[in-house]
């Protein structure tokens, strides 16, 4: 796992209140495929494998939650119960704490090397 200094520095400074468990849904992302990546851009972290992944949005709050930008391209409903949205894009993972991202985290590294996956096949 290869944790870039760059989103060290982001959570240095923005200092959230939910640290703890975005730092655990951080380590359960970028382990699960050594083909992730993850930065700062538009303010946030974003993971990556070729393209964007998913990104933690609303970062002030006391709950930690993933936006998948394309989230229906690696959704199962049978494996990923915890995928939210039904739109044409974005799915969503909401952790209350850090026992939900330990209870989440093989249905997140699922969903990551699903991106990877589908990425990579060019998709």
């Amino acid at each position: 796992m290869s944790k870039n200094p760059e989103v060290d520095g982001w959570f240095a400074g923005k200092k959230p209140k939910s640290e703890p468990a975005m730092q655990r849904v951080r380590e359960t992302i970028l382990g699960a495929d050594k083909r992730i990546t993850e930065r700062v851009q538009y303010g946030t972290i974003t993971f990556a494998c070729k393209d964007n992944m998913a990104s933690f949005v609303q970062v002030a709050n006391k709950h930690v939650t993933l936006m998948f930008n394309r989230g229906q391209l690696i959704q199962d409903k049978a494996k990923h119960p915890h995928l939210e949205g039904t739109g044409p894009n974005a799915r969503f993972m909401r952790f209350a704490d850090l026992k939900e991202t330990g209870a989440r985290a093989e249905e997140l590294r699922d969903l990551t090397r699903r991106w990877c996956n589908v990425m990579m096949a060019g998709r």
